[in-house]
């Protein structure tokens, strides 16, 4: 029989593509509609987060479940899901391919895996992180199944730095690094743990956007540095997560926290 972590990312795989494979049917056809937050939404997002909901709910009928769709109280369950059914809702209405689907399960309210599909890219990234919880289990970082690790390169205008739309209040000052926003909150830290960037930047982002790439970019050996005095995890049982945002300098390595936090350090203060 598989073991725990076996099933785990089995599942996470097999659904993930299986959701991935009829959303890449509704690419760029799909008609947005704006949500409250000003953020959009559509039909597709919808669909893939029932799926996703369901599936958990027959794999995993002890687990919890909170995702960005439906359901936004943390559930009083030991383990929980937290799913982004379409992260880059705006590239995939319009035909942009850069987008994908994020799941991250929690243990106790911290999360320890993470997988995060990009059905356009065909890319795979999952991780595991034990932190301090007292679970065996697994450890790394991969790319479709191939370990990644954070870039140890030397800070240069020559290495890239990713912002979301929200930071680009930080251009008005000169930057030591080539910029780059790519419109997917997942993909612009995931590509610090893959050795890509050295740094990425988000200034809004919600429990669905970060949890499985908490897991995945530390890791991958990079630094998750954030932006507010409050701790990002445990997530607390009862609250409502819709309106919280995790304002998030991610690193590759802790010499870059100096060189980076002043420059961006001023995006938390807006959210």
């Amino acid at each position: 029989m598989p073991d725990f972590w076996t099933t785990v990312k089995s599942f996470a795989e097999s659904t993930t593509q299986r959701v991935g494979a009829q959303l890449l049917q509704d690419f760029g056809h799909a008609i947005a509609s704006e949500k409250d937050d000003g953020s959009l939404v559509t039909q597709s997002d919808q669909w893939a987060d029932a799926e996703l909901r369901n599936a958990i709910a027959q794999a995993f009928p002890d687990h919890g479940v909170l995702s960005e769709e439906v359901e936004h109280i943390f559930p009083d369950t030991e383990w929980c899901w937290i799913i982004d059914p379409i992260d880059g809702t705006t590239n995939f209405a319009r035909g942009l391919p850069l987008w994908g689907i994020s799941l991250g399960l929690l243990y106790r309210g911290t999360p320890v895996f993470g997988y995060v599909y990009l059905p356009p890219l065909q890319q795979a990234f999952h991780g595991f992180w034990q932190g301090k919880s007292d679970l065996e289990m697994p450890s790394g970082a991969f790319l479709n199944n191939t370990p990644i690790q954070a870039s140890r390169a030397t800070l240069s205008n020559n290495e890239f730095f990713n912002i979301c739309a929200r930071s680009v209040s930080i251009l008005k000052n000169p930057f030591p690094a080539k910029i780059r926003i790519l419109g997917v909150a997942t993909y612009n830290l995931l590509s610090v743990g893959a050795g890509v960037t050295l740094g990425s930047v988000e200034a809004t982002p919600k429990i669905w956007d970060i949890a499985a790439v908490w897991v995945i970019v530390q890791a991958a050996g990079a630094v998750w540095y954030s932006l507010e005095s409050e701790p990002t995890f445990p997530l607390t049982v009862g609250k409502d997560y819709t309106q919280r945002s995790y304002p998030t300098l991610v690193v590759s390595y802790a010499d870059l926290i100096p060189a980076f936090e002043p420059l961006v350090k001023s995006v938390a203060k807006r959210t």
